[in-house]
């Protein structure tokens, strides 16, 4: 999966499944925490931030305007520049 964003850094466009999804709403921003303390990860300090879990919930269609609105979760984890599908809806 490829996530394309604006120059202001919201997503734009998701490349899923070899097709190409516009960003067709406002897409809902917010991080989450992982649990450290059950994953027993250990790091050198000043190793960056270990525990921000990035979201993004984007309402998408394929090809021209008048396609079926779906929904993609989309989550990075730490350190992580490799974004993941966390569920698809269809609206």
């Amino acid at each position: 999966m490829d996530v394309r964003f604006t120059a202001a850094g919201t997503p734009l466009a998701v490349r899923y499944d070899g097709r190409m999804w516009a960003v067709a709403a406002e897409p809902l921003h917010w991080f989450s925490r992982d649990s450290w303390w059950e994953t027993r990860r250990t790091a050198a300090k000043g190793s960056g931030d270990l525990v921000s879990i990035e979201h993004w919930r984007v309402q998408v269609r394929l090809g021209p305007s008048t396609s079926k609105l779906r929904t993609f979760e989309l989550r990075r984890n730490p350190l992580s520049e490799q974004w993941l599908l966390e569920f698809i809806t269809d609206n």
